[in-house]
């Protein structure tokens, strides 16, 4: 019973600390105070949750739990949080914030999702399709982020077309103004990158532990690496280069191109990928 519980505590607590950091890349790019106190304040709740956790743990084991590699994972994480925390409250140090936290996320998921330190064979193998679970609906959800967004930017080309050859009918008044589709495709893509990226570590963590001899230069991991990159240049163009208008948009209906060919051709080509089959 103790250990269903807990599961079932580090679940919820993985789930919260993904969306901290999806709020922790909007403030990290934006300086957008509101998603920042957003963030600390789920953080904080995974920050108690995790407390609440060592204490039952050491009134059950009767120890601090740093004498196995899991118990000491589980302290390390806690200590980035507590960390990311106080430099977040007193330090006010973004960058730092947002990237020890996916350290924390990393160490957290291994800790959460490796079967090792389960004593029933049954929940270890639970929890690691509870993993992967996990990593294919974030993955999802990224891919369909992406998806909206290429719609976005293709009505954003249409909509150009349009007041280019001041074609003033009905089909013009319909479409959202051009700084709109805009901004709709550039949030989109900001929410859909920081779940591919914890997507991607969670995926990693279960072929790890499930696929024996995994290789890294596997298709599909190359392939969704180079999508991240590709929408992470999207990103800098769009902050730090400004880039505006068609280029940006033409730039992301090029990015979604790559998700089709990774979704459904490089898919075909990797040795272990759920959807190979």
């Amino acid at each position: 019973m103790f250990e269903q519980v807990m599961t079932r505590l580090h679940e919820v607590m993985i789930v919260l600390y993904a969306i901290s950091i999806l709020l922790y890349f909007i403030d990290y790019l934006h300086q957008n105070q509101k998603a920042n106190r957003f963030a600390f304040w789920i953080l904080a709740i995974v920050w108690v949750l995790q407390t609440i956790f060592l204490f039952l743990y050491m009134i059950r084991t009767g120890r601090f739990p740093v004498l196995t590699i899991f118990e000491g994972l589980y302290f390390y994480a806690w200590v980035l949080i507590t960390l990311s925390l106080g430099m977040n409250r007193l330090l006010r140090m973004d960058f730092t914030v947002f990237f020890t936290n996916i350290l924390g996320f990393i160490i957290m998921a291994i800790h959460t999702f490796a079967p090792v330190q389960m004593q029933s064979d049954a929940m270890a193998e639970r929890l690691v399709s509870e993993l992967l679970f996990i990593h294919i609906t974030m993955a999802i959800f990224s891919y369909g982020a992406f998806s909206l967004s290429f719609v976005f930017s293709l009505l954003y080309m249409i909509q150009y077309k349009l007041l280019k050859e001041k074609k003033w009918g009905q089909r013009l008044w319909r479409l959202s103004d051009l700084s709109k589709l805009e901004k709709m495709s550039y949030v989109l893509n900001l929410i859909g990158v920081p779940m591919l990226l914890l997507s991607l570590i969670l995926g990693l963590q279960w072929a790890f532990i499930k696929i024996e001899g995994v290789q890294l230069y596997d298709p599909k991991i190359i392939g969704s690496f180079v999508l991240l990159i590709i929408y992470s240049v999207f990103l800098y163009q769009r902050i730090r280069k400004e880039m505006y208008g068609k280029s940006l948009a033409l730039l992301n209906i090029a990015a979604f191109l790559i998700v089709l060919i990774n979704f459904f051709l490089i898919s075909r080509l990797s040795s272990f990928h759920f959807w190979n089959s």
